[in-house]
């Protein structure tokens, strides 16, 4: 029945089992000795042929001989009569197994992966021998946990294979030999009842079918029927085991022999003396079943794997789930029938010893065995990579969505448990490492204070540190402590190389870090990516003294109004733009004095940007002309480009300074942070509205801004006092300076300097076609408008994709693969 448990199975005694044909010969004190089989000589003392003997029955007459094996020109093996086997009166009596018609129990042709669907192509062949085999599986229901078993197997193979003609001391053991290396796994072993009884009477099936003239199929079907009532992955590792015995009993005798005297008299007892010290001879014979016997660990351990698999995260009708088991009976049949094969050939090779010659029928066989158990294999491997990606992404759904729940709809008294789950401060009592003081400590150092989580990859810049390391400063003041969480993309393998690079960048922060970035859970990296938007660029999230989310990232108002912005919620940040206006202080804020200056003083200020320096020579040319002729007390100020190199930059900066054409920002790093300002406004504005909100004049402003410094050439505003007088494209610009003497001189003496240049510039860009409006958002910085609308023309803009390589990558990846001096370890 179905439900029954596996009937306990009583192992025959040894000597029932049929011989291999070797005459043996008795002691003086009865113990059986192999001895060689005499050779007839003629009378001239030439060997004769000998003649094969007859099979006799219990009666003495002569059986009918099986036909030999024969082969057909595609080295195939042609059908054969299946010969009666010779029984004796007291043999057990053994499940015999229904003969497939001739052409089932010829070896198959390879499967050929499928590439249209999940599963394999079957031939007609392997659907009728899978229906035979499923009639053989009747399993009753009951789990068996077979791990144990099989890591039990792999250490005795792996050991023997190890000790494949290099026995002796000093030899070293494999890794998978050391698996279970002080591991008491037999007390599990006991979840199979009977399990010494059960392997013998296996070896016994595939002994007794093997022997007595049968081939590899009938034993084959022997053992399924014989393990009818245990599962798929039972049957092949209960198989297997058999097999093992038998093969590290060898194995054992052969590495002892020559110092243990009971191994030495078992050895000579099965001849494997001549099979050790003629080990040469034998080399090519035992690599080929060496591999197969790899192929049947390798599909063997694929059935393991997959019984372990969770089964809460699969659903029944899961089209991967059926694939699989769909092609477990073909499977199931290959892996027994090449144990069966496996074992019959080690028998043979070590009993037969030198005079044991392989036919190419044989080690045809042997390689076409381990082909159908690789492509098998290949097979199993994708279905069980895919079924486990499927697992690991609802796995990590799950952990996602529950610690959604944990941060947004639970109430915490403190923001320790939320720090724990972030940060998994479970796993490890020291999560965090003290940058300043060079040493791990615990989460208790942030207990009921405000959080800065700054996350960011491990690209992060210098300017960027810079700008941070200003913000720590201004934040303690505050009673605020930042803890940086660095996000390493999972594709990257976590090597000495990334970890050099992590301590790198430790050095010169004075705040905490995450000590073991490598050990962040999968949920938290999907959580920071989906609900707080971090895509690469650095965020810094706000957590309050109970660990709730009050800004999603503060980095953008503390890069525009500093600690002003403090206590850091999106409240603030919303407050703080509506007392703002569209004004000079707005763009520059304290980022040189001296422009601050130049605003209180009232006086003319006109700022430009580029990286051409020809058109700045003219243009800052023209603007002198045209200030002395106006009577205007005119200063100008560089304040560089956005994504021009730093070297360019330098280039740039040092030319004006030299033919003193204007001030300029003081240092790359200033410029880097002036057009960090402006894009952290725009970016700003998006996060808190959701969206480009076209009707905002600071908005809109700031993105015509940063559409010039996107444009080809210069560009330039001008401002008197704090009050934005002006700003366009610098050939517009250029040219309305050019056309100062002959068209809007005199208007500059009836409505004063400011509105002239207005008015004018107003009607030449009417008559001129207006330049493209562009805008960059890196998807680095996380949140990006659906839409946005031009700031010239109010109509929807055109969204492209654009592929950009500023070669930043090529100097991070040089910097991975150099040593880092001033990087400190963290302490352990």
């Amino acid at each position: 029945m179905a439900d029954e448990m596996p009937p306990k199975l009583t192992a025959p005694p040894r000597s029932l089992l049929p011989q291999t044909g070797r005459s043996t010969s008795l002691t003086s004190d009865g113990v059986a000795q192999p001895r060689a089989t005499p050779t007839p000589l003629a009378s001239d003392g030439q060997a004769l042929p000998r003649a094969t003997p007859t099979p006799l029955a219990s009666d003495g007459q002569a059986l009918p001989r099986a036909t030999p094996t024969l082969l057909a020109s595609d080295g195939q093996t042609l059908p054969r009569a299946t010969p009666l086997p010779l029984a004796a009166a007291d043999d057990p009596i053994l499940p015999r197994a229904i003969p497939l018609p001739a052409k089932q129990t010829m070896p198959l042709a390879p499967l050929q992966p499928r590439s249209d669907r999940i599963g394999m192509f079957l031939t007609s062949d392997d659907q009728l021998l899978t229906r035979h085999v499923e009639e053989t599986h009747v399993p009753n229901g009951s789990p068996i946990d077979v791990r144990p078993l099989f890591q039990l197997i792999e250490d005795i193979i792996a050991r023997s294979t190890q000790t494949l003609f290099a026995p002796g001391p000093g030899a070293q053991v494999p890794k998978e030999a050391m698996m279970i290396e002080g591991k008491d796994s037999f007390t599990t072993l006991v979840s199979i009842p009977d399990l010494p009884l059960i392997i013998d009477r296996i070896f016994c099936e595939m002994a007794c079918k093997s022997w007595v003239g049968s081939n590899a199929h009938d034993a084959t079907i022997s053992v399924l029927k014989l393990l009818a009532h245990f599962p798929w992955e039972a049957k092949v590792v209960l198989t297997l085991a058999a097999f093992a015995l038998t093969y590290g009993e060898f194995w054992l005798l052969a590495q002892n022999y020559s110092a243990n005297p009971l191994a030495n008299s078992m050895a000579r007892l099965k001849q494997l003396r001549l099979v050790t010290e003629q080990s040469g001879s034998f080399t090519h014979q035992f690599d080929a079943v060496n591999k197969l016997i790899k192929a049947i660990l390798n599909v063997t351990r694929c059935f393991v794997d997959f019984k372990d698999l969770p089964s809460i995260y699969i659903m029944e009708e899961e089209p991967t789930l059926k694939a699989i088991k769909n092609y477990f009976p073909i499977a199931v049949y290959w892996t027994i029938r090449s144990i069966v094969g496996a074992a019959a050939h080690i028998t043979t090779l070590t009993s037969s010893g030198h005079e044991y010659s392989p036919s190419t029928a044989e080690a045809w066989e042997i390689s076409n065995w381990e082909h159908k158990l690789t492509t098998i294999y290949d097979h199993f491997m994708s279905i069980i990579r895919r079924l486990t990606e499927l697992i690991e992404k609802k796995r990590e759904d799950e952990a996602y969505e529950t610690l959604q729940n944990f941060i947004y709809k639970m109430i915490h008294i403190d923001n320790i448990p939320v720090l724990i789950r972030l940060i998994d401060g479970k796993a490890d009592p020291l999560p965090l490492y003290d940058c300043s003081y060079k040493r791990q400590v615990q989460l208790e150092v942030l207990r009921g204070k405000n959080v800065l989580l700054l996350i960011s990859d491990l690209n992060i810049s210098q300017e960027e540190l810079s700008m941070l390391e200003q913000i720590y400063n201004e934040t303690k003041l505050h009673q605020y402590e930042i803890v940086w969480i660095p996000i390493v993309d999972r594709s990257i393998q976590w090597s000495d190389v990334v970890q050099a690079r992590f301590e790198g960048l430790l050095g010169p922060m004075r705040w905490y870090s995450v000590y073991q970035p490598s050990k962040l859970d999968a949920a938290v990296i999907k959580f920071v990516r989906d609900d707080w938007n971090f895509m690469g660029k650095p965020i810094l999230v706000v957590l309050d003294p109970q660990g709730k989310v009050v800004s999603p990232n503060a980095i953008h108002m503390m890069y525009i109004w500093g600690s002003t912005a403090f206590p850091f919620t999106s409240k603030r940040e919303e407050a703080l733009w509506l007392g703002e206006s569209w004004k000079l202080e707005l763009l520059v804020d304290a980022i040189d004095h001296r422009i601050s200056d130049l605003i209180r003083d009232g006086k003319y200020i006109l700022m430009h940007g580029g990286d051409d320096i020809e058109w700045i020579r003219k243009f800052t040319g023209q603007a002198r002309i045209v200030a002395d002729s106006a009577g205007i007390k005119l200063e100008m100020v560089y304040v560089g480009k956005s994504h021009a190199q730093r070297n360019a930059i330098s280039k740039v900066t040092a030319a004006i300074l030299s033919d003193d054409l204007s001030l300029c920002l003081k240092d790359p790093t200033t410029v880097w942070s002036f057009w960090r300002r402006i894009q952290s406004m725009l970016l700003s504005k998006i996060q808190l509205e959701q969206a480009d909100n076209h009707s905002d004049i600071i908005t809109q402003e700031i993105k015509r801004l940063l559409s010039y410094d996107r444009s080809p050439g210069g560009w330039a505003l001008l401002a008197e006092g704090s009050t934005v007088v002006l700003h366009g494209h610098g050939s517009t610009f250029y040219t309305t300076l050019l056309q100062y003497e002959k068209e809007w001189k005199n208007e500059v003496a009836l409505l004063g300097f400011a509105r002239a240049i207005q008015a004018h510039k107003r009607k030449f860009d009417i008559r001129e076609a207006p330049y493209c409006a562009r805008f960059d958002f890196p998807t680095s910085v996380g949140r990006i408008p659906k839409g946005m609308q031009c700031p010239e023309c109010n109509l929807a803009m055109e969204k492209q994709v654009t592929f950009v390589c500023c070669h930043e990558g090529a100097l991070a990846s040089a910097e991975l693969t150099s040593p880092l001096p001033q990087a400190v370890p963290p302490a352990v």
